[in-house]
């Protein structure tokens, strides 16, 4: 089954590469009202902050791998961050988008099957949003290890993700809480796929990052996000 889902994921997301943005920038399927869409980009703008802080902190980083790039919403954030972002999507329509949005020379792209990733070098800063959730429980731990192998030591990894809540996801999607690891998702031209989605807990998560070797700080906000920075 694991494999079966790992593959639907993937066409998932190629399929779904022109609509993604809808559901950060809360158009169309996702958009909830006012109230709901102010309190969501109050809660990424807490994210971003804390992102941003790593190059405050560190200034400029030199080389950043980012994995599960997608559609670009974070890789342009990165930027602001780094001198160099290599860019990892298991799907070329994704990276299609993001190349096109960002423009940006400093970004080297390559598609890549995370499951079958292997690293190949250390980067100041690995980062991944909303990646981890889909990563099925058993392959969690060697996952978690290969990014450790990819921090340099100094360096950290920075995880973006989501918490449960049910107006995170589209208005004909419900999101239940039952425990199950698969939920359906439905495109706007009502194609519907099996993926894995994990909600986790903070110290779920934290205890996952230490297990592998991070020094682990794990954050989230109100209602929708889930944040963690790993030191090596």
């Amino acid at each position: 089954m694991t494999h079966n889902v790992i593959q639907e994921q993937i066409a998932y997301y190629s399929a779904r590469s022109s609509e993604y943005d809808e559901w950060f920038y809360r158009l169309g399927r996702y958009d909830r009202g006012k109230e709901i869409n102010q309190r969501w980009f109050d809660e990424v703008a807490v994210v971003k902050s804390a992102l941003s802080q790593i190059g405050e902190v560190e200034h400029i980083l030199e080389h950043i791998l980012e994995l599960a790039c997608g559609t670009g919403i974070w890789t342009q954030e990165l930027l602001n961050i780094s001198k160099k972002i290599t860019a990892l999507d298991a799907s070329q329509e994704v990276i299609e988008i993001n190349r096109r949005k960002l423009d940006a020379a400093k970004v080297e792209y390559r598609q890549v099957d995370l499951f079958s990733w292997e690293p190949d070098a250390e980067y100041d800063l690995v980062f991944f949003s909303f990646w981890l959730s889909h990563v099925p429980p058993k392959l969690v731990d060697s996952f978690l290890a290969k990014v450790y192998q990819s921090v340099r030591t100094g360096g950290q990894v920075f995880i973006i993700d989501s918490r449960f809540d049910p107006t995170s996801t589209a208005k004909n999607h419900i999101l239940k809480n039952d425990g199950g690891i698969y939920i359906k998702r439905k495109l706007n031209d009502d194609q519907e796929f099996t993926i894995v989605k994990i909600f986790y807990q903070p110290e779920e998560l934290c205890e996952k990052l230490r297990k592998v070797g991070f020094v682990a700080d794990v954050n989230v906000t109100d209602n929708y996000f889930i944040y963690a920075k790993g030191i090596k």
